[in-house]
């Protein structure tokens, strides 16, 4: 009989170690997301080279999309054991989609300011930003003292508009749905310039003849990804992926491949 107790004690122990191993591999069976099983990000993909539409129709791991926001959250997604779904909208949509819980994560080149912080909780940062300024070549705009009386062009719900605002005032300002436009309406000679981030930017700049980047930068951000208000246990475990990922490497990887290091 005591044999016996002790066996099926043994066996007990081992079930119990095996269950709490699996635990342990399965991350994402302990995190609460919109969909079970999928990390659901919202984004607006006219942001290259954070995010954007890929040419392919396939673009990273089949997600459609592609740039570094995408492989950032692609890479967390698999470190929690989820599988990424990425939402593309307009850039308040994006922001207000955590807020009422229709995706789990808004990673847009996204800047964490107080008033952001009053209605979504952020990671750690993983990138750093900043915002400059795109003029047409010859322009009598030749630095930052200059945009007085100018109109700027930005784009709607972002650090550029606000900052925009505060310093020159709303009638000054000019807000488009993304960053494509405001540059088009910049070639149309409807806006002075547009206030928007370096890297993008540069890449509108690439692609557009007779545009250039002011040589002083407007400012100078941290990026990070937004999630709901109180979405405590999910910000924590991207954080732990976050801190593994640029511990070995990935992260910076994945910003070089896109920005390379000059």
């Amino acid at each position: 009989m005591k044999k016996f107790v002790a066996l099926l004690l043994a066996v007990l122990m081992v079930a119990s170690l095996c269950a709490c191993g699996q635990k342990d591999t399965q991350t994402g069976s302990d995190i609460k997301t919109v969909t079970a099983g999928k990390l659901t990000m919202s984004t607006n993909a006219q942001f290259p080279p954070y995010e954007s539409v890929a040419d392919d129709g396939k673009g990273y791991e089949g997600t459609g999309f592609e740039g570094i926001d995408i492989e950032i959250a692609y890479a967390l997604a698999q470190k929690l054991g989820l599988e990424l779904v990425v939402d593309d909208m307009d850039f308040d949509s994006a922001l207000s989609a955590v807020q009422t819980g229709k995706s789990d994560i808004v990673a847009a080149g996204v800047t964490v300011t107080p008033e952001r912080q009053n209605t979504m909780c952020f990671t750690d940062s993983y990138a750093n930003g900043v915002q400059v300024v795109i003029v047409k070549e010859g322009s009598d705009i030749k630095t930052i003292d200059d945009l007085e009386g100018k109109q700027i062009g930005t784009q709607r719900g972002t650090t550029g508009y606000s900052y925009c605002t505060d310093d020159y005032g709303e009638d000054s300002v000019v807000a488009f749905d993304d960053g494509a436009t405001a540059v088009q309406n910049l070639l149309a000679g409807k806006v002075d310039c547009v206030v928007i981030d370096k890297a993008p930017a540069q890449e509108y700049v690439k692609a557009n003849a007779g545009l250039t980047i002011l040589d002083t930068d407007y400012a100078n951000e941290d990026y990070a990804i937004g999630l709901g208000k109180d979405n405590t246990a999910l910000q924590e475990a991207l954080n732990k992926a976050l801190a593994e990922l640029k511990a070995d490497g990935t992260i910076q990887s994945i910003i070089d491949k896109y920005i390379p290091s000059k």
